[in-house]
């Protein structure tokens, strides 16, 4: 236990989830997005806990579950992607990149089709135990620099290379919409320009009806004015890749989310998920 502030006192309710249990299972053929979230999401609709701690990325693109509501999103920590093992230059044609992400893997395929992929699951030191003899993993940088791994990072991808996943790099925090001490408690922590981004980046992806399983990113930016989010949808092997940015005011960030999704499957994007 320990004091978050006076008067409230925390204890943490650790939940093991079907991706925790399932890590030799590639994602896509677990369920992909929400195998991190449901049995947590269960620990607070029973009352067994008051809030839920999620990374952003991996909530469904819907809203919350029935009785849930996301009441803070934490200031957004790096949302970039990074190589371990290699940088992407020094990769030798054929060389092997280990990962779990479709998303991941069609963008780099898209840029060296050459190189070949093998499936990773587990937490953050088990992948790195796992880079493949003159290859690479990919990993998040935000997971890296929280367990002070960020020296392990050969190559920090920039966004303009490898678009992140929707979410990517920010806490959310779940509780019950009829808590509203809770409520009013988290509306405090709130981030607002993260927030903003992610219901963005979340419009986007739910208009696709996709998660993990789907070669899809999608990054957002708020300044005081306005929003600007760049999306991407990609054939699974990488040969077709559509991409598209567009810039809104910030008061419908979920719906400039989904015009953009519009603008990709008007582009050729329906065939992809069709196909």
């Amino acid at each position: 236990m320990r004091e978050a502030r006076p008067g409230a006192r925390v204890e943490l309710v650790v939940v093991e989830t079907m991706g925790d249990r399932r890590g030799d299972v590639p994602l896509s053929e677990i369920g992909g997005q929400g195998v991190f979230v449901k049995e947590v999401q269960a620990a607070v609709l029973e009352g067994r806990a008051d809030l839920a701690v999620h990374s952003a990325k991996d909530l469904p693109s819907s809203t919350s579950a029935p009785g849930l509501v996301i009441g803070a999103l934490l200031e957004r920590a790096d949302p970039r992607d990074a190589l371990v093992g290699s940088t992407l230059d020094r990769l030798a044609a054929g060389a092997t990149v280990a990962t779990g992400s479709v998303r991941r893997r069609a963008q780099l395929a898209w840029i060296r089709p050459d190189l070949t992929f093998a499936d990773l699951r587990g937490n953050i030191p088990t992948r790195l135990q796992k880079v493949p003899a003159g290859g690479a993993v990919v990993v998040a940088v935000a997971a890296l620099s929280r367990l002070s791994l960020l020296d392990r990072a050969d190559e920090i991808l920039d966004v303009s290379v490898i678009l992140p996943q929707v979410g990517q790099g920010a806490i959310a925090v779940e509780c019950r919409e009829t808590d509203s001490g809770t409520v009013e408690l988290l509306a405090g922590l709130n981030h607002r320009g993260t927030s903003v981004a992610v219901e963005c980046e979340r419009g986007f992806l739910a208009r696709l009806g996709g998660g993990c399983d789907l070669p899809v990113g999608a990054y957002a930016r708020a300044d005081e004015a306005a929003i600007t989010v760049e999306g991407m949808l990609a054939s699974a092997d990488g040969r077709v890749m559509l991409k598209a940015t567009r810039g809104g005011p910030l008061s419908a960030p979920a719906q400039l989310g989904r015009e953009l999704a519009e603008e990709l499957l008007g582009a050729g994007g329906v065939e992809l998920l069709a196909g």
